[in-house]
């Protein structure tokens, strides 16, 4: 046994009654037909497992039972269908009757709810998936098939940008009708007979009669001239009764002629039932036959219209404008006879009257046609205006007396008469008139111009204050903005009435204005009048407001300025003579005073007037300095350093512009020991002068001493750390130096102390450009590309940075770049003058004058640009184009620029006024090139 592996028994025995394999692992039962055997009826007490057949004899039992009720269904004859359908249940189907007397019972209901859960489950698990593929597949499939709506989706979009212009050009479609119509139209080809009879008449055919003349028989031909003919013989019976039609030009002129399409050839016919029920309907009301005739003659049938005018004017011979309208539609001598039919049913029709006088080419029949309806009609003012209009002087004075006398309420009529007058006569019109209309303002204001043009000044004013006065009396308000329109017309009447203007202003400017608000509503009336032009109305604004407050100096300098944008020197000397007597401690207005005697060429004036400031306001540092600046600008140094220790003498001393402008005076003169005295007392006292740190550093670079000029430098940098021409003068002193690593640590200092600084970035980049004179340097230019970069990122809008741009980039790119520009900085001076300048390279001359002019207009207070305008027109535009130039720039009297700020504080040029230092910095601009 021990040699042989070990085998487990394999027979068991039978099974035990109600066996069944595996049950206790959790199997179920099953049977074949095989186990079920015979149809054996269990014994009593049995169940269904008992004994291996208790199952198969529960079975048979079941097959015995249905079958028996088949045969009995069966022996019924039919009433199988009816059992069927009685156990027919709409959830389990037939099968229903099987479970017919079951209970629906909570665990039921429990298992369909988890069935439906589990369902739901499993219709989620992959939903998004499926909605996704199904999205797809619709997608795809309307983009293989769209509908029509979509193929025009964007041409609708379209249609909204189309103007109501456009859509009346679109032509009418006419009738395309989907329904057929019959065409009973049949083709036949042509007889061989009739071609044989066109090519005949295409060749030049002649036959001889009997007296030997031949006669041509192109009858096709001349049908086409007579019809050509006919039509032109039509088209000449026009309303003016002269032809419009160029014979010349007739089959050109074709293209021009509007052919109706059918849908207006339908609306006409609709029109034309319509106005026909009018017409019918109410034969007496004109406006009808009015639109009737229209429509015919929109049609084209000019005669039809006449036609229907007619009856029209037959109908309504009451209606003036049936009548004129019968004129217009017809030609001039038939409008005459109508309109003389016209007047005989409407004599004291206006209209019609003037409608036959327009017909008359000549005055006299004119003049004629008027007089006969003023028969009619002599309270017509239109009637006497027209007629008096084509008389002459003498026969027009009658007129308008007559006229006065029959039309005495229309002021028009006497104030003509009165222009028409001598002056005596004219003044006895005028009473006339005034006391026929004793409410009318224009009469008092004709009189007062009667008066200061027959050269009666003194009765101006007191016709106005008579005027303001009657009109109140006669229960007419004074309105103020009437009466200052009536003082502005009377500037501008020709020829000016300017005492009348100044004394209506006079009288009238304060009516209904509380005390208060005097002053501010003055100055704003003058201010208004000075935009509309009317500046010697806004001088007698100004001039009366100084008369009633004198000790506001506010109102004597608007009253100045204005006196200067005039250019009235004499009338400004007088009123600043005025305003300082009233306005002693107005320093702004002495000032004011000695500077205009100054550019009027009175020096000593100037100095008397200054001598004056000094009585009144002797600590007045502005006065003593423009006492300095006078003396200064005259060449006279010693008067000017006298002035200059006066004021560092007074107690308190003298401010910092003191101390600098005597430094000044001393570089101009050449004294640099005095020079370098006075920057440093300045220095002393005011240590945050960058001004003069400056001066100083410019000073010992100017004497050759490098060392003492960068100590200058740096110690103004650290006291003023922002002031920029500092460290850009500090940077230039290195470069120039020859260091130029010491030269970008110190611009590199002065953009971390000043940020966002353009000038600093724009410095940095000229210093790496100027490491390279030649401009081949690879490595140069990058460095330069790459500051001017972080420049335009930390300053993107520097107009500055952005001309450099343009100026540094290369000539293929410098069109986008100046584009890229002007979007980052519109209307910048700088920009477009270096737009200008690219234009003048590429020799489009008309283009860059026109930049140029743009750019110093935009800002004028840029040199730079003037001068390179000035040079521009010097090589392209002529002598006299580069006079206008620098005559602008004079009168601009630019101040900044680098070039002209460099050219401008050179000690040699102090002096020169604008014109000069423009021709200089367009010499230095040309050597700079050279």
């Amino acid at each position: 046994m021990a040699g042989r592996g070990y085998a487990p028994p394999t027979n068991f025995g039978e099974a035990p009654k109600g066996y069944v394999p595996g049950i206790g692992r959790g199997a179920a039962g099953f049977m074949t037909r095989s186990d079920l055997g015979g149809a054996v009826a269990p014994a009593p007490g049995q169940t269904g497992l008992g004994e291996g057949a208790g199952s198969r004899s529960a079975l048979a039992k079941f097959q015995r039972e249905n079958a028996e009720k088949q045969a009995e269904a069966a022996a019924a004859g039919g009433g199988g269908d009816a059992d069927e359908d009685k156990d027919f249940d709409k959830f389990e189907g037939a099968d229903g009757g099987l479970f017919a007397n079951a209970e629906y019972d909570e665990d039921d209901e429990e298992a369909d709810r988890i069935y439906a859960e589990i369902d739901a489950h499993m219709d989620s698990r992959r939903r998004a998936q499926r909605e996704a593929r199904l999205k797809e597949e619709l997608e795809k499939y309307r983009r293989d098939n769209p509908k029509i709506t979509e193929q025009f989706r964007d041409l609708k979009r379209k249609l909204g940008d189309v103007s109501y212009e456009e859509w009346d050009a679109i032509p009418d479609i006419g009738d395309y009708t989907i329904k057929k119509k019959k065409d009973f139209a049949q083709f036949a080809p042509a007889p061989d007979t009739l071609l044989q009879r066109a090519l005949d008449e295409k060749g030049v055919s002649t036959q001889e009669v009997d007296d030997g003349a031949l006669t041509d028989l192109n009858a096709v031909g001349e049908g086409r001239g007579t019809v050509l003919g006919l039509k032109l013989d039509k088209l000449s019976d026009s309303v003016s009764g002269q032809t419009v039609v160029d014979p010349k030009g007739y089959l050109t002129d074709l293209k021009s002629i509007k052919i109706s399409s059918e849908a207006e050839i339908s609306d006409i016919k609709k029109a034309r039932l319509l106005l026909k029920s009018v017409i019918s309907t109410n034969p007496k009301h004109a406006p009808g036959w009015i639109a009737a005739a229209r429509l015919e003659e929109l049609a084209g049938k000019l005669q039809a219209a006449r036609s229907f005018i007619q009856k029209g004017c037959d109908a309504c011979p009451k209606s003036e404008d049936v009548w004129i309208e019968a004129a217009r539609l017809n030609t001039p001598e038939n409008a005459k006879a109508i309109l003389a039919r016209g007047v005989v049913s409407l004599p004291n029709s206006v209209k019609i009257w003037m409608q036959a006088a327009k017909l008359e080419a000549e005055d006299d029949r004119k003049r004629r046609v008027l007089r006969r309806a003023l028969e009619n009609i002599p309270n017509s003012v239109k009637l006497w205006k027209a007629v008096v209009d084509l008389s002459r002087e003498d026969d027009a004075r009658v007129l308008l007396s007559r006229a006065v006398e029959c039309c005495p309420q229309h002021v028009d009529l006497w104030l003509a008469l009165a222009r028409l007058e001598t002056y005596e006569q004219a003044r006895k019109v005028l009473n006339k008139a005034r006391e026929t209309l004793p409410t009318e303002p224009a009469i008092w204001i004709t009189a007062a111009k009667l008066e200061e043009a027959n050269g009666n000044g003194a009765m101006v004013g007191k016709i106005v204050e008579r005027a303001v006065k009657s009109l109140g009396n006669h229960g007419v308000s004074v309105d103020r903005e009437y009466w200052l329109k009536e003082a502005e017309a009377a500037e501008k009447n020709d020829p000016p009435a300017l005492a009348v203007c100044r004394e209506i202003v006079r009288v009238t400017v304060g009516a209904g204005v509380e005390e208060e608000d005097m002053k501010r509503t003055w100055k704003a009336d003058a201010a208004e009048c000075e935009k509309r032009g009317s500046t010697h109305t806004a001088r007698a604004i100004l001039a009366h407001a100084c008369g009633v407050f004198p000790a506001k100096k506010g109102l004597w300098v608007l009253a100045a300025k204005l006196e200067k944008s005039v250019g009235d020197s004499a009338a400004m000397d007088a009123l600043l003579k005025r305003a300082v007597v009233h306005c002693p401690r107005a320093e702004v207005l002495w000032l004011m005073a000695a500077k205009e005697r100054w550019l009027c060429g009175d020096v000593p004036g100037a100095r008397d007037v200054l001598e004056e400031a000094f009585v009144v306001n002797p600590d007045s540092e502005d006065i003593w300095l423009a006492a300095f600046k006078l003396e200064f600008e005259n060449r006279e140094p010693e008067r000017a350093r006298v002035l200059l220790a006066k004021i560092r003498e007074k107690e308190g001393g003298a401010s910092e512009r003191v101390w600098m402008k005597s430094a000044i005076v001393e570089r101009e003169v050449g004294d640099v020991a005095e020079e370098r005295r006075m920057l440093a007392g300045g220095l002393e006292k005011f240590p945050t002068a960058w001004k003069m740190w400056l001066m100083l550093g410019q000073l010992e670079e100017a004497q050759g001493d490098v060392d003492a000029a960068r100590t200058a430098y740096t110690k103004g940098c650290r006291r003023c750390h922002d002031a920029i021409p500092l460290w850009t003068a500090a940077a230039t002193l290195e470069q120039r130096s020859g260091f130029s690593a010491k030269a970008r640590a110190i611009l590199e200092q002065a953009r971390t102390r000043n940020p966002k600084n353009e000038w600093l970035w724009l410095a940095a980049t000229r210093q790496e450009r100027a490491a390279d004179p030649s401009g081949v340097d690879p490595e140069a230019i990058k460095a330069a590309d790459a500051l001017l970069s972080k420049g335009l990122q930390e300053c993107p809008a520097s107009g500055a940075l952005w001309a450099e741009a343009v100026k540094m980039a290369p000539r293929p790119q410098r069109k986008a770049k100046s584009v890229d520009a002007l979007k980052r900085c519109d209307n910048d001076p700088r920009i477009i003058a270096s737009i200008a300048n690219l234009f003048w390279q590429d020799r489009k001359v008309d283009k860059a004058r026109s930049w140029f002019n743009r750019s110093c207009t935009i800002d004028p207070d840029i040199g730079d640009h003037w001068a390179a305008y000035y040079r521009f027109e010097l090589q392209h535009g002529g002598d006299a184009a580069a006079a206008a130039v620098a005559k602008r720039c004079r009168e601009a009297d630019p101040k900044h620029g680098e070039l002209w700020q460099r050219v401008g504080k050179n000690v040699k040029n102090w002096h020169d006024d604008a014109e000069t230092l423009l021709k200089k910095c367009v010499a230095e601009m040309g050597a700079g090139e050279a």
